[in-house]
């Protein structure tokens, strides 16, 4: 358990975000979402954010061979709003959207 002040911590995060720059694309200065090179307590938490899906796309889609607009509509497909439009953040549940991105292979 790495706290905020953990210099650990901090390299990890920052070689995190090199590599995601590079895997998606980015600019060396290009904004990362958190969700992104940080993990949840369990590891196990299904969602990213809408801004980690969107800066993955282009990846997804050359990956699985699909046009970038395919993918963007299953994102769409994908994505949990708040209970009650108020508790919580829209997220893109990743299982639901692997699903569906192998369902069209």
């Amino acid at each position: 358990n790495l706290g905020p002040t953990s210099q650990k911590l901090n390299d990890a995060i920052k070689e995190r975000i090199a590599a995601y720059r590079t895997k998606n694309g980015l600019a060396a200065d290009a904004e990362v979402p958190a969700d992104a090179v940080t993990a949840s307590g369990s590891g196990l938490d299904p969602h990213i954010s809408m801004k980690n899906a969107e800066l993955q796309t282009a990846r997804v889609a050359k990956a699985r061979n699909f046009s970038i607009e395919k993918v963007k509509e299953l994102i769409t497909a994908s994505t949990a709003k708040p209970d009650l439009g108020i508790l919580g953040d829209t997220g893109v549940n990743v299982l639901k959207l692997n699903l569906a991105l192998d369902t069209l292979k």
